[in-house]
C-alpha cells in the first residue's frame, strides 16, 4: 500500500508545473465520447496512453476528476465543475491562437452554414452574394432546414436561428445578430371590408391567419407601454411556411402575425397594411450559434461580422 504522505508529496510536486493544455483537452475528449476506448478511438491513441494522460492530470489538480470502474464512467462532482472550465480554457487558447493566424491568413476555404428556410429566404438571400464578392477566396455550402441541427456532430461551422425564447444553454458560443419585431398586418381590401381593429379584443370579430408553430392557437400581444394581453384566435388559414402566410394576408383572406422586415416591400405599395400599430405581437431575436471548442477559421469570423453589420439593416422595421 502506498504511504498517504508518498501521494501528498507527488501532489505537490505535480502542481509546481504548468498544467499541460494536452491534457485537459483529452480530458475533455474522455467526457464528449463517454469513455477512454472512444476518446482514443477518436484520437488514434492507445487507451493506456490516454489513462496515464488523465491520472498526469489529476495529479496536477490533486483530486479525482473521473470515477473509473470496469462497468461504468462517471465524472465526480469537481470533475463536472472542471469540465465547464475546461472547455472554457480550451476556447480561449483557441481565440488567443486564431487571434495571431487572423492577421496572417486571408479569409478563404469553405463554410458550411445552416439556418432555416424563412431566414434565408429574407434575411440571407440578397446578403451572401455580397460577403463572397467580397472575399473571392471563400466558398459557401448553406443547408436550409427547420430542424434543430446538431452543429458539432453534423459538421457546420455556423448555424443562424430565429427565436422568440432565450436559446438553450450549451457548450456552442451564441453571439445575438439582431432584433425581429413580429406585428400584425392584414390587406388592405379586407380592412376596408372588415373595418380595422383598434384594440386587441376587436380582434376576437376578424379573420386570422397563423403560421403553425405547435401549441394553443394565440397571440401574446405586448404594448409599447408595456402592457401584454393574450387573444385566443381560430385562424381560417394555417402554414408552416412564411412565405405562403404572408402571401394569404396579401390576397386579403385575413390578420396575420408577420417579422415587419419581410412586410416592407408590401407596405410600400399599399398591398398591405400594419394592423394595431401600437401592438407587438413578438420581439423575435436572431442569433449565430458556432461550435465552442473550435477556433473560429478567417472565412467563419468574416462572415459572422459581415452578418452583425448587414442583417440589422435588412431587418429593421419602424413600425409604419
Amino acid at each position: 500500500m502506498i504511504a498517504q504522505d508518498t501521494l501528498d508529496h507527488d501532489s505537490i510536486q505535480a502542481r509546481t508545473q504548468m498544467l499541460d493544455l494536452k491534457d485537459v483537452y483529452y480530458f475533455v475528449q474522455v467526457v464528449d465520447r463517454g469513455g477512454f476506448t472512444a476518446a482514443g478511438n477518436s484520437l488514434r491513441m492507445p487507451k493506456s496512453t490516454l489513462s496515464h494522460r488523465i491520472q498526469e492530470l489529476e495529479a496536477y489538480l490533486g483530486v479525482r476528476l473521473i470515477n473509473r470502474t470496469s462497468r461504468q464512467f462517471s465524472m465526480t462532482d469537481v470533475g463536472a465543475e472542471f469540465y465547464q472550465h475546461a472547455i472554457a480554457m480550451l476556447h480561449s487558447s483557441d481565440v488567443a491562437e486564431e487571434a495571431v493566424r487572423q492577421r496572417l491568413s486571408e479569409p478563404s476555404g469553405v463554410i458550411r452554414i445552416t439556418t432555416a428556410v424563412e431566414i434565408a429566404q429574407f434575411a440571407l438571400r440578397d446578403l451572401l452574394p455580397v460577403f463572397l464578392a467580397r472575399y473571392p477566396k471563400v466558398q459557401i455550402v448553406e443547408i436550409l432546414t427547420d430542424r434543430l441541427v446538431d452543429i458539432v456532430g453534423e459538421g457546420f461551422d455556423l448555424a443562424i436561428r430565429g427565436h422568440i425564447t432565450p436559446l438553450q444553454d450549451s457548450s456552442l458560443i451564441q453571439r445575438a445578430i439582431a432584433k425581429v419585431p413580429w406585428c400584425l398586418f392584414a390587406g388592405s381590401q379586407y380592412l376596408e371590408q372588415m373595418g380595422t381593429p383598434a384594440s386587441p379584443e376587436d380582434l376576437a370579430q376578424h379573420v386570422t391567419i397563423s403560421i403553425v408553430r405547435g401549441g394553443p392557437a394565440q397571440w401574446q400581444l405586448n404594448e409599447t407601454s408595456g402592457k401584454e394581453i393574450t387573444v385566443p384566435i381560430a385562424p381560417r388559414f394555417q402554414s408552416n411556411d412564411m412565405t405562403s402566410t404572408k402571401e394569404a394576408a396579401c390576397a386579403n383572406l385575413g390578420i396575420a402575425a408577420l417579422p415587419g422586415y419581410i412586410c416592407k416591400a408590401e407596405l410600400k405599395a399599399g398591398t398591405l397594411r400594419r394592423v394595431l400599430p401600437g401592438w407587438m405581437v413578438a420581439d423575435a431575436r436572431m442569433t449565430a450559434l458556432m461550435p465552442y471548442r473550435t477556433g473560429l477559421l478567417p472565412a467563419v469570423r468574416a462572415l459572422i461580422d459581415f452578418l452583425a453589420v448587414e442583417i440589422p439593416k435588412a431587418t429593421t422595421f419602424d413600425g409604419e
